[in-house]
């Protein structure tokens, strides 16, 4: 099923067509929720790199609000 799922993906193939998956970094730094989507969206080279950018830049926003409350 793993290879299965490696080779899957709905919406594109903006992932599947490289060697490493997202999932992958993901999983191997143990990244969380917003860490991993702000990665995806680095990632990815569709039509409209800027909105992607600014994706990546609202879950980092958001990591860092974490973050700081954390620390508080």
């Amino acid at each position: 099923m793993v290879g299965e799922l490696q080779n899957k993906q709905i919406g594109g193939d903006h992932y599947v067509k490289h060697k490493i998956q997202p999932w992958d970094i993901i999983d191997e730094y143990e990244l969380n929720y917003y860490e991993g989507n702000a990665l995806k969206y680095l990632l990815r080279r569709k039509e409209n790199r800027v909105e992607d950018l600014r994706k990546a830049i609202h879950y980092l926003e958001k990591e860092i609000e974490n973050e700081t409350k954390t620390k508080q």
